[in-house]
C-alpha cells in the first residue's frame, strides 16, 4: 500500500468517525427542560397619590397598562403599546392581549383551571382575544371578583389571586406561554394589609420558544 492510498483511508475513516460521533450525539441530546421564570413587581398603574378615602378611587393613574413580553422576559415601553413587541398587559386587576381591540398582534389566551407544574402541554383550543367594543365589554382574561384571576375582599379590601388558576396564552408571535400570577402587591408580601402599595404584580411563567405546545 503506497503512503497516497494509506493518507486517503485515514482521511476517510477520520470522517467516518465524526459523522457517527455526531449522529450519535444528535440522537442521544435531550430536549431542552424548561424551567419557570418568576417576574416580581410589574407596576400596573399604581396611584401615585393613594387612594380617595370617600370613594376609593385610585388617585394619580395614568390609565396605561404594564407592557410585558414572554420572549424577552421584560417590560415593554407602553409608547411601543401599538407593535407587537408585548403580549400581556397590565392596569389594576384588569389584563389585557395583544390582538383583537386591544393591540396589534395575535395574542390569544385562556383561563385553566389545574395546577401549574401539571400543566405540561396547551390546549389545543379554547383561545379567546379582547373585544372590548362587545355589548358588554368582552375580554380573554375575565373581569370582576370570582371571575377570572382573584377574588377581591370588600371586608379586608385585598385581592388575592385564586389558587389553581393557570393562564395559558398564545403569544403575539404564535409561541406558548403559561402564567401563574402570585400576588398583586409590592413585593408580593405573604400577608398583605389594606395599606400594602397594590397593583404590582408577581407572577411565575412559562414560555416555550419552539413554537409546540409543550409547557414543561
Amino acid at each position: 500500500m503506497n503512503m497516497k492510498m494509506s493518507k486517503s483511508i485515514i482521511q476517510l475513516l477520520l470522517f467516518a468517525s465524526v459523522t457517527v460521533g455526531f449522529l450519535s450525539c444528535s440522537k442521544s441530546d435531550p430536549a431542552p427542560v424548561l424551567s419557570a421564570v418568576t417576574f416580581k413587581n410589574l407596576a400596573a398603574d399604581p396611584p401615585s397619590g393613594g387612594y380617595n378615602p370617600t370613594n376609593g378611587q385610585p388617585i394619580g393613574v395614568t390609565k396605561k397598562f404594564g407592557l410585558f413580553s414572554f420572549k424577552t422576559g421584560a417590560i415593554v415601553a407602553n409608547t411601543d403599546s401599538a407593535s407587537t413587541k408585548w403580549d400581556i398587559g397590565f392596569n389594576g386587576t384588569g389584563i389585557i392581549l395583544n390582538s383583537g381591540t386591544s393591540g396589534p398582534g395575535s395574542a390569544t389566551a385562556q383561563v385553566v383551571s389545574g395546577i401549574f407544574t401539571d400543566l405540561t402541554t396547551a390546549p389545543t383550543d379554547g383561545y379567546l382575544q379582547d373585544n372590548k367594543l362587545a355589548t358588554p365589554a368582552f375580554y380573554a382574561v375575565a373581569r370582576g371578583s370570582g371571575k377570572g384571576w382573584y377574588n377581591y375582599d370588600q371586608a379586608s379590601n385585598l385581592v388575592t389571586p385564586i389558587a389553581g388558576k393557570v393562564l395559558v396564552i398564545q403569544t403575539a408571535d404564535g409561541k406558548y406561554a403559561k402564567m401563574e400570577i402570585i400576588s398583586y402587591y409590592l413585593d408580593a408580601p405573604v400577608s398583605p394589609t389594606a395599606t400594602t402599595k397594590d397593583r404590582y404584580y408577581t407572577f411565575r411563567y412559562i414560555y416555550q420558544p419552539d413554537g409546540t405546545k409543550k409547557l414543561q
